[in-house]
């Protein structure tokens, strides 16, 4: 669980820093439109991709649930 925990702050850190946000900015919009759930629910997969890959998934899962960055 550490573990899980530890990669969803590293993937929020980096988020923020791809999309110029402040952490609590990339927290708030990844909870909002479902990016931190599915790094929960898949995180066995995505833990194995670069974290270039993981940042498009979950782009692209925001913006499936509304979200606006691109």
């Amino acid at each position: 669980m550490e573990k899980k925990v530890s990669y969803i702050i590293a993937v929020i850190t980096d988020f923020a820093e791809l999309y110029e946000l402040s952490t609590p900015q990339a927290y708030r919009y990844l909870a909002r439109y479902k990016g931190i759930d599915f790094l929960d629910e898949f995180y066995d997969v995505e833990h194995t991709l670069s974290f270039e890959e993981v940042l498009s998934d979950v782009a692209l899962i925001c913006r499936k649930n509304g979200g606006t960055l691109v």
